[in-house]
């Protein structure tokens, strides 16, 4: 169901299906309309596939065309024909066809004039669609390009779905778009981190960095005298060591860490959309996981610190990654390496470069660490290495390092970072700030990779900038575990990628075709909903805004919905046994369950009780209402007896905050887990 600011702005998308290409997100470099017919995405639709060159590239050519063929037909509800693999004379294509080439000979360049693998040309007539790039990569973005361009075409509410008749030319302006995830101190499992995966790629973003061990920051614990407190201190390691391995011990907690297979089918479908998994491993900051688990090798007084003196300290890390390297399949990864201590700079920097001569000597792979100004007088990072410029003053100021011929990435924390839930003094937004981003640079231009500070141009650079790779934004978990669902991470990214995927493609009123605020804000809510690949909306079918109506339920029941995302209203009458009062699950979904005990959700791994207790051998009503916000519950109909669930949050170790947290609906089975009671007049309604 349309929402009222969504059909508000369909005449907007009208009114341009009779000029040309839609505004889509990101923006397109450049579209030239022809007076033909526009094409026509109908059932017999065929996507064939350049057989001189399908098998070509890795994901190959075939492999994106296949992934394309089933984002096209989730998106139009059309069965669309399998992918065809042929050599077609171009000119005398059977209709309807959309033909996927590469033509090595093609050449596309960054804004700096560094040639890129990730442009395409996109020719559209009456009978055909041709996309045409360099290398699978680009071929693949180009299909992009006519999947939001076909949403957008739908979203007018024709049956009929055309894409503009006329030639794109399209390339990126800088070759790193990414974002971050602190996966350190926030489990998540590798199936939501696929479908961030897929939902990014949909914004043409490349790359997602998973920081991958860190620990919760609590001075008490970490720095104070006598104080054994860092060895209880949430500390966590992603990568689940093979059994037998010499690194078991770094990761305890066995049910939050990837197996190998778990990594590899993520990184897989990632790469199938495009996306590379940039994998960090923290090192020699940050590293309180390493030191619970050896702790001679901590240094003094700083347990999340690495005493690089001791002899034992970096074969112990080159170990680390020996094990781990394999599993990458990414040219590039991070060591960390920020927030060390100064006095010890001309360790750090001998560390660095040594990771960075081995990484490259085992593994082929380059890496990239966090900007940290570690002050020497003899010593300097090798400028093979990347620098992730994040901070003012706290690293090298990054006009002076493009300048000294260091290549950078900007995730300048100003404008690139979030925080879960709750930041220290509203220090980071809960989404980037649009207002930042869209005219906060100087001249109020808005954002853009090469912008750094919205105060000072003098820390700024050129688009054309040959040390300026790209940009990474940023979403961190300080609070850990219980502060956020999963979902509540998402709603955190959804629009903040979209956004930055605009800028990080196209920049800043550098080209004529760059969106408005305006246009963004139409095309952004129709292709949020329907992003294919993946469902973090938790979108369920409902009749009249109805999921399901169940009069009479029993225990163990299921459902075909596994899940419904807020907003909804969830209800149900429970009459729990006095035989086991508080034990066994009320409802279970996919990204949730419901306990009896104290009404307690379960979601992410972490419990969230009410602190209502049921009374037993008696109905009772309880109405579940959910936004992407809150979670509360109305027992028996009393708006007197309203209740939320809520988390509690150490900030920094200074002091406890309270938020509301938000659940997916668990709808998919009724009672378990050892109930016994009754439930019936189950019911879930979209809205609240």
């Amino acid at each position: 169901m349309l929402s009222v600011q969504l059909a508000v702005t369909l005449s907007l998308v009208v009114s341009t299906l009779a000029t040309g290409l839609l505004p889509q997100i990101p923006s397109v470099a450049s579209f030239s309309p022809s007076l033909d017919d526009n094409f026509q995405l109908i059932e017999s639709v065929r996507i064939i596939v350049d057989s001189k060159v399908a098998s070509q590239g890795s994901p190959s050519l075939l492999d994106f065309a296949k992934v394309f063929r089933n984002d096209l037909s989730t998106v139009t509800s059309t069965p669309i024909l399998p992918v065809h693999v042929s050599n077609p004379d171009i000119q005398t294509l059977s209709l309807p066809s959309i033909f996927l080439t590469i033509d090595t000979k093609k050449s596309y360049s960054l804004f700096n004039g560094k040639p890129t693998e990730e442009g395409y040309d996109l020719v559209t007539t009456r009978n055909s669609i041709i996309i045409t790039a360099s290398a699978p990569i680009g071929v693949w973005w180009g299909t992009r390009t006519v999947i939001q361009q076909a949403v957008l075409a739908a979203a007018s509410g024709s049956k009929d779905i055309f894409i503009p008749a006329g030639n794109v030319t399209d390339t990126p302006g800088w070759d790193v778009r990414g974002f971050m995830l602190d996966v350190g101190r926030h489990w998540f499992a590798t199936d939501f981190l696929s479908e961030l995966c897929i939902y990014a790629s949909f914004f043409k973003i490349n790359e997602f960095h998973l920081h991958a061990s860190d620990n919760l920051w609590n001075p008490a614990f970490l720095y104070g005298d006598g104080n054994e407190g860092w060895k209880n201190l949430y500390a966590a390691f992603r990568f689940q060591p093979a059994q037998g391995s010499h690194n078991a011990g770094l990761v305890p907690r066995k049910n939050e860490s990837w197996t190998q297979s778990d990594f590899r089918a993520m990184q897989t479908t990632c790469a199938q959309h495009g996306v590379a998994l940039i994998p960090e491993i923290d090192t020699p900051g940050h590293s309180l996981v390493i030191n619970q688990w050896k702790p001679q090798l901590m240094e003094t007084g700083a347990p999340d610190h690495l005493n690089l003196s001791i002899p034992e300290t970096i074969p112990t890390i080159k170990g680390i990654w020996d094990e781990f390297l394999p599993w990458f399949s990414a040219s590039e990864v991070s060591i960390g390496a920020d927030e060390y201590d100064a006095n010890l700079a001309d360790d750090y920097i001998n560390f660095v470069n040594e990771m960075s001569s081995y990484i490259h000597q085992t593994s082929g792979k380059s890496i990239r660490i966090w900007g940290t100004n570690e002050p020497s007088d003899t010593l300097s990072v090798s400028k093979n290495i990347t620098i992730q410029h994040w901070d003012f003053p706290g690293d090298d100021i990054p006009v002076r390092l493009m300048d000294a011929g260091y290549q950078v990435i900007n995730s300048e924390q100003s404008f690139l970072y979030l925080d879960g839930k709750t930041s220290e003094d509203g220090q980071f937004p809960q989404e980037l700030n649009q207002a930042l981003i869209w005219s906060g640079a100087p001249g109020g231009t808005g954002w853009a990779p090469n912008i750094f500070s919205s105060d000072d141009a003098s820390n700024n650079t050129s688009i054309n900038n040959p040390n300026l790779r790209g940009s990474i934004m940023a979403l961190w978990n300080d609070w850990g575990n219980n502060a956020t669902t999963r979902f509540e991470i998402y709603y955190q990214l959804a629009r903040s990628l979209a956004v930055f995927g605009e800028k990080a493609w196209a920049g800043s009123e550098v080209r004529p075709t760059a969106l408005t605020r305006s246009q963004f804000d139409v095309a952004y809510p129709i292709l949020n909903a329907a992003a294919p690949g993946q469902n973090l909306n938790r979108v369920v079918p409902a009749r009249n805004n109805v999921v399901y109506d169940y009069k009479t339920v029993s225990n163990g029941q299921s459902t075909a919905i596994a899940s419904v995302g807020p907003p909804y209203t969830m209800t149900f009458n429970v009459k729990p046994s006095a035989r086991s009062p508080s034990q066994g699950l009320l409802f279970e979904g996919i990204d949730s369950k419901l306990h009896v005990a104290n009404l307690t959700f379960e979601a992410t791994g972490q419990l969230y009780p009410l602190g209502y207790v049921l009374p037993l051998d008696k109905w009772t009503k309880v109405a579940i209402h959910a936004t992407r916000e809150y979670t509360y519950a109305i027992i028996d109909d009393d708006p007197t007896n309203e209740r939320y669930w809520t988390t509690l949050m150490d900030i920094w170790g200074d002091y406890m905050a309270t938020g509301n947290i938000s659940f997916a609906a668990p709808a998919q089975t009724f009672g378990g887990d050892a109930f016994s009671g009754t439930i019936k007049d189950v019911s879930i309604v979209l809205g609240v």
